[in-house]
């Protein structure tokens, strides 16, 4: 577990919170990834690093998210500013998307395909992998054609390599050991 992370979680937890106690829980998200979007920005991070006082970082940041902030996602970064931490914010942003996901039983899995698959084939996946995880799966696809043929799903925790490249390698480091 990396340092951010561990700084980042109670942010994200009261975050989280109020959103559930509000049923905001899409409009914290989107809040949140704009917010984390904007930190991750390379002059944003010359800002953060710069020293300003914390009411300075605020309203620069403020100023920059605009609308897309209302008052409770302004405090958050009020709050995060004045204890140094708008550096977290896109951990916060993605410990609070896996409270999301957890509370609303979803996952997202990514699906790397050789070529690009149609709907019925991404609709089995699909259905698969609801059964096998026990949630709703959200999937994000892409090509990549040095996988040669087959698909490569990874949901989490869980790494699913069925394509031909991932075989070859398995068969070259069976025959080197």
């Amino acid at each position: 577990m990396s340092q951010m992370t561990t700084i980042a979680r109670p942010y994200a937890k009261a975050a989280f919170d109020f959103a559930v106690e509000t049923n905001q829980l899409a409009q914290w998200a989107e809040m949140l990834n704009f917010a984390s979007e904007v930190a991750k920005n390379d002059t944003m991070q010359d800002v953060l690093d710069s020293g300003f006082a914390a009411d300075k970082l605020t309203e620069i940041f403020v100023s920059v998210c605009g609308e897309q902030l209302d008052e409770f996602g302004q405090n958050l970064l009020k709050v995060m500013a004045e204890n140094g931490r708008l550096k977290a914010l896109p951990d916060v942003c993605d410990e609070f998307m896996l409270m999301k996901h957890e509370h609303e039983h979803t996952i997202e899995a990514t699906v790397i395909s050789a070529i690009a698959l149609d709907d019925n084939q991404l609709d089995a996946i699909s259905v698969k992998l609801e059964q096998r995880l026990a949630r709703k799966v959200m999937l994000t696809c892409s090509v990549d054609e040095t996988l040669i043929a087959g698909v490569v799903i990874r949901a989490g925790d869980l790494v699913i390599d069925n394509s031909v490249r991932g075989k070859l390698n398995r068969l070259s480091d069976t025959l080197q050991s």
